[in-house]
């Protein structure tokens, strides 16, 4: 079993997916749809400049399996020696532009933020974002905040130690709304298993979203969960989470009329 150690990584590279033939154990390995499609989007001539110049201190390198968004199942992510110290560990599944996570890592310096992302041009973001939060109180940067770019399924199942995680946040996950297409959803039964698996006993589980259906199946995969347990009792939607920033994202859903539904869960 490896353990991590933050090592910087060179700007629009990862390390190389290994050879499933090389590594009988990885036989099968990711044969179920991913939640996401893999794009290459661009980043802006400033977005390069402080990709090169920060990176290194906020994102971390992970081992690859058989893609270039996927973690080794052997390797195991210690946080204490990422963050250099033990505190409350906040993760956040799809971090998007990182308005959430960089707004929380700002404003709660006694817990440890991990963004969990797979789309670079959203990693930088999130970073420009971090550099001016930290300049805005007189540090450089957010020393609590740190980034891994890779399929949070697999991150969730053999990458972060079970139990280390207080809080986990999902928000708005695509819907993937077409029927064809709910095999690419996030949040299902095997995705109650892995949040069970990581939050330690009391951890909170906490997600929102804009498609009433989604929040559905949402409501049933982990109401059904023996250790996860709805924190507003069977079914019941939860009050909009105060420290969800309230994004660009949310505000066009509010106007194409489609209600925010918030759920809590609590690890048993």
């Amino acid at each position: 079993m490896r353990v991590s150690q933050p090592v910087p990584v060179q700007p629009d590279a990862a390390p190389e997916p290994a050879d499933p033939a090389d590594r009988p154990e990885l036989a099968g390995f990711r044969t179920k749809p991913v939640s996401f499609v893999r794009r290459s989007g661009r980043l802006t001539d400033r977005q390069k400049r402080m990709w090169a110049a920060r990176h290194h201190a906020y994102l971390i390198d992970v081992p690859r399996a058989v893609a270039r968004t996927s973690v080794d199942p052997e390797f195991v992510l210690d946080p204490a020696a990422v963050f250099g110290r033990a505190a409350p560990l906040v993760v956040e599944v799809g971090s998007g532009m990182g308005d959430a996570v960089v707004e929380a890592a700002a404003t709660d310096p006694d817990r440890d933020h991990l963004a969990v992302e797979v789309y670079q041009p959203g990693l930088a973001h999130t970073i420009a974002s971090a550099e001016r939060a930290g300049a805005e109180q007189g540090r450089e940067g957010l020393p609590n905040l740190r980034l891994v770019q890779a399929n949070a399924a697999e991150l969730l199942a053999t990458t972060l130690p079970a139990g280390g995680v207080d809080e986990l946040w999902v928000f708005f996950p695509d819907p993937w709304h077409k029927s064809r297409h709910h095999k690419r959803r996030l949040v299902t039964a095997e995705f109650a298993g892995l949040a069970a698996r990581v939050l330690r006993p009391g951890g909170t589980l906490r997600l929102a979203t804009d498609w009433a259906e989604y929040a559905e199946q949402m409501l049933e995969v982990l109401d059904a969960h023996e250790h996860l347990e709805n924190a507003h009792g069977a079914g019941g939607r939860a009050p909009r989470f105060e420290r969800r920033v309230l994004t660009g994202f949310e505000r066009k859903a509010h106007r194409a009329g489609r209600e925010i539904t918030d759920l809590t869960y609590v690890r048993r």
